[in-house]
């Protein structure tokens, strides 16, 4: 908004010599300081790179054609579009320029930005060239998708490291703030998740169960049948298993690049893999591996879609990259996904897509001005002065003016929240309808007692496209020629006789059931059996499900290394899917973007069983509030029944955490098979200070309302009256418990999508064979805590905090056992402050200390303290009794416990020891949050600036 000191600074800059200048108001004219910072610093580093690169490509391409080529090759049309052939796969595109009568016409460098359209060289700028690859995929996507006659698409493009997923339905999803490698992003992008599963991520057996990346192989040495004694990877799995064939890759491995994939190699590493696992063949290790990378693509694809509210069952999955094609099928099966796209130029579908992309330009400016007709004039007039100049950007690339068409959109939200939608720019009542129907598809409900704010506007001009038309060829009548060879693969646990076809043998019309291998020129289809392929009259490969798939997994209930990854990764999507709803659903800020909330799986018993990557002093006492509601309740609790807990002595950490916990019943409605959680942090729950956060507090009735066990749902009905005389009938009540009641709802819709999903498991796999693993995934966690005890000696550290208090803790070490004591101990006794932490927080930061020293990837579960035996005095700091206040114990005081328990493991300096607590506020408007400090450093490590540590790593 005011620009002038920018301005200023950038012309002395300028005067200075400097080539490069980026300001913050002209890259990202936005509010919000640090996205805009962080996009300005990448865009001042990357573009005197991206400039050096672009100038040396136009140098080549003008000194090596003194002719220029057309567009793509023959077959070009008026307005340098592309009437037939296809285009060429390249990262930039050239165009006909036309020139004044007498000159001749030369070549355009165009390139592919993260928006997914088309810019001149001299207008490409790094902030728009961080994701410009994968948006080419998703241009081509859903370009390919139309013309095949799919509507609804899921993009899956799955390369040699990584797996980018995207959907489709009618238009481009665009994402207007990213977090890219950790640096936050404010610049339009296309809306693309990634996951590390790729056909050079590498296999892992870790004496109890398979995993499969993050980590790649990458090209470099790549997998193991590369010849260049790489490990075994994604890939290598499918050469062992059949699904790719030697005889049909070119001569191009190994050191001197003139040898075929090594398949005996590959062969014997599963056979040495296979003795060490004990009990399956190198074919059923190899097949293991492949259903995990598969478990970790589909759950990837439901972040983008089931989260969303997208049902992926009636999408056709749109395959690409040049491991895709391997596991379309199963990918497909793992979700529901009956129909499977594979374009003849799969393989190479997002180069492909940057020749298919629009010429686009796009601005954005800040508005922030209260919903209504003055906030209309300003969206007017500065789309409309947007509007010319983005029009004028791509007409100078010679589209002509009639050619071009200009989009403006209005960025609006609720008044005092973050998260605006995008809707197309028109009269305030059409706007209105537009937000709020996205509004109700995206989170759930509408606030009409909430006024709305224009954010900013959004312009965007397209034109300049190529025409993409597929020629639609003659149905063939021939029958289906013999298979080129005939060969075997192993899938679903056995061999299968399939057909080796190749893409040349076959003709539109033509069929080709599964089990089967169709081999193209850049990449190995695998017809998984169910499945059958047919080429249609668009030289489409189409693969449809012909046999019903069977839902229900005939595994066993004793532990299985593929199947222990599995569950891992299903029961901590489920916990996953619970935060998304809450987020989606919650009313208050500090809930919907803070993210103070965690929830979390629990087995019948209340034992956590996996969570999401939420707040750790959550996630490690979360138990105790389940376990509290199960002990209070016994014998009472019927199907229906939703219990909220926030009492520190029973389960809880402070009183602004309130826990919802739902039972999850069996099919006749009997008996208790499981529990979800839900936690979130309240901005205020009473007291004696907005925010119930006071540091004056000296008893637990100051601090707020005190719910012990009160039941939120009585049989499917919520007690809304009864919430609401709890919340305002304390001595000092809950400020706005119309906001407190709006976030519970929130938590119980959130805990009802882990119940809905923990039955659909249960449908799929059985009842014994969940309850099975969800013992197996603890005792995996429990084991690789004790492989840390093994490397433990006996120690002691000693925490003396601000007030004079001293947290001790003596470590003790049972080899023999492979037990661990944490012993305090020593440690102050109760205060007369509220720097008090009730136990389950202290056992919330063993919890986490020990399950961060173990260096893998496991979830933070009840088994990462079997080995250990916690030590806590009563009516010490660390375990008051009531009515000790402890608002400060859970922020503070867990902080000094995580810094004690490293200092006795010697594992790294102390952390900042605070969550550095920021409250403010009123009787009607309350603001709570936690400002980072950074992580310290450890033996041959650096620490790390500005993040969140231990147990408030968000």
């Amino acid at each position: 908004r005011y620009p002038e000191h920018e301005r200023m600074v950038a012309a002395l800059a300028r005067e200075l010599g400097f080539p490069q200048v980026s300001v913050s108001h002209e890259v990202s004219p936005l509010i919000k300081l640090v996205g805009r910072g962080d996009t300005t610093v990448v865009d001042a580093y990357l573009s005197p790179i991206l400039r050096r690169y672009v100038e040396q490509v136009a140098a080549e391409l003008e000194a090596g054609s003194s002719s220029p080529s057309p567009l793509w090759g023959e077959g070009r049309g008026e307005g340098g579009r592309a009437t037939n052939g296809s285009p060429p796969p390249h990262p930039a595109r050239l165009a006909r320029h036309p020139l004044p009568d007498g000159e001749r016409e030369t070549a355009r460098l165009m390139f592919m930005m993260s928006s997914g359209g088309l810019t001149a060289a001299d207008l490409f700028q790094g902030k728009d060239a961080i994701l410009s690859g994968p948006a080419g995929g998703v241009v081509s996507m859903a370009q390919t998708a139309r013309a095949a006659g799919f509507r609804a698409v899921i993009g899956f493009d799955m390369g040699g490291t990584s797996t980018d997923v995207s959907h489709y339905d009618g238009e481009y999803e665009r994402a207007f703030e990213t977090e890219v490698a950790g640096v936050r992003m404010r610049a339009p992008m296309m809306l693309i998740h990634t996951v590390a599963a790729g056909g050079g991520s590498i296999l892992h057996f870790d004496g109890a169960r398979f995993r499969v990346g993050p980590d790649s192989a990458g090209a470099n040495p790549g997998p193991k049948c590369y010849r260049r004694g790489g490990p075994l990877a994604v890939t290598d799995a499918n050469v062992m298993a059949g699904k790719l064939i030697p005889d049909f890759f070119p001569k191009i491995f190994g050191p001197s690049q003139n040898q075929p994939l090594d398949a005996e190699t590959v062969r014997r590493a599963f056979a040495d893999l296979a003795k060490q696992v004990g009990g399956r063949t190198p074919e059923e290790a190899a097949d293991g591996f492949i259903k995990i990378a598969v478990e970790n693509m589909a759950n990837a694809i439901k972040k983008i879609s089931v989260q969303r509210g997208y049902d992926v069952t009636r999408y056709a999955l749109n395959c690409f990259g040049g491991a895709g094609g391997q596991h379309a099928c199963l990918v497909a099966d793992a979700l529901g996904m009956t129909k499977v796209l594979i374009h003849p130029f799969s393989s190479l579908l997002s180069a492909y897509g940057m020749g298919l992309a629009d010429i686009r330009a796009t601005r954005q400016q800040a508005i922030e001005e209260p919903f209504g007709v003055k906030a209309l004039a300003t969206l007017n007039r500065i789309g409309g002065v947007l509007g010319k100049a983005v029009k004028h950007e791509v007409a100078g690339q010679g589209v002509p003016a009639k050619a071009i068409k200009v989009i403006v959109r209005a960025h609006i939200r609720y008044a005092g929240t973050d998260t605006a939608l995008v809707v197309k720019a028109g009269a305030l009542a059409a706007m209105k309808s537009a937000f709020e129907k996205a509004h109700k598809a995206q989170f759930g409900f509408i606030d009409r007692r909430k006024g709305l704010v224009i954010e900013a506007v959004s312009v965007e001009a397209v034109g300049g496209g190529a025409r993409f038309r597929e020629k639609l060829l003659k149905a063939s009548r021939s029958r289906l020629p013999a298979p080129a060879r005939r060969t075997r693969f192993f899938s679903g646990g056995q061999w299968h006789k399939a057909g080796v076809y190749t893409r040349d043998q076959l003709k539109p019309g033509h069929k080709v059931k599964g089990p089967a291998i169709v081999i193209e020129p850049h990449q190995t289809i695998v017809v998984e059996p169910g499945w059958q392929a047919e080429l249609t009259r668009k030289n489409h490969l189409v693969l449809a499900r012909i046999r019903k798939l069977k839902r229900q997994s005939a595994i066993g209930t004793k532990a299985d290394p593929v199947m222990l990854e599995v569950f891992n990764n299903l029961f901590m999507s489920i916990a996953e899917q619970m935060g998304v709803a809450l987020q989606n659903t919650a009313y208050s800020v500090n809930i919907k973007e803070r993210l103070d909330f965690s929830c979390a799986v629990f087995d019948g018993n209340g034992s956590l069983v996996a969570n999401a990557p939420h707040m750790p002093v959550h996630l490690g006492s979360m138990d105790r509030s389940v376990e509290t509601i199960i002990r209070d309740n016994k014998g009472r609790i019927r199907p229906g029944d939703v219990y909220a807990i926030n009492a520190p002595y029973n389960g809880g950490t402070h009183l602004p955490d309130i826990t919802v916990c739902t039972p999850v019943f069996d099919k006749v409605k009997r008996k208790i098979l499981f529990w979800v959680a839900s936690r979130g942090h309240h901005a205020d729950v009473g007291g004696i200070s907005p925010g119930s956060m006071s540091p004056d507090a000296t008893t637990i009735e100051q601090e707020g309302v005190y719910l012990d066990n009160f039941k939120l749902v009585d049989r499917g009905r919520f007690r809304e009256k009864e919430l609401y005389a709890a919340l305002t009938g304390a001595k000092y009540p809950a400020r706005n418990p119309v906001q407190n009641i709006s976030d519970l709802k929130a938590q119980i819709a959130a805990n009802e999508k882990g119940v809905q999903e923990l039955r659909k498991m249960v449908a799929h796999f059985s009842q014994p064979v969940v309850d099975a693993y969800m013992q197996h995934v603890q005792d995996n966690a429990a084991e690789s805590v004790r492989r840390v005890i093994d490397r433990l000696h006996d120690s002691e550290f000693s925490y003396e905090m601000d007030q004079g208090t001293v947290i001790k803790v003596k470590i003790t070490v049972d080899k023999k056992k492979r037990e661990a004591t944490a012993d305090f101990t020593g440690t102050s006794p109760q205060q007369p402050t509220n720097f008090n932490a009730p136990e389950p927080v202290t056992r919330a930061a063993v919890l986490y200390v020990f399950r961060v020293m173990v260096d893998d990837d496991i979830p933070m579960n009840a088994g990462c303290l079997r080995p250990i035996n916690i030590v806590i005095p009563k009516k010490s700091m660390l375990s008051p009794e009531y009515p000790a206040a402890v608002v400060a114990g859970n922020v503070e005081t867990s902080q000094a416990v995580t810094n004690c328990l490293f200092g006795a493991l010697k594992a790294l300096a102390c952390a900042q020891g605070t969550m550095n607590n920021l409250n403010f506020g009123n009787e009607t408007y309350q603001y709570y949050e936690t400002i980072c400090s950074g992580s310290p450093a450890g033996p041959g490590f650096d620490g790390t600036d500005a993040v969140h540590t231990h147990m408030t790593n968000t």
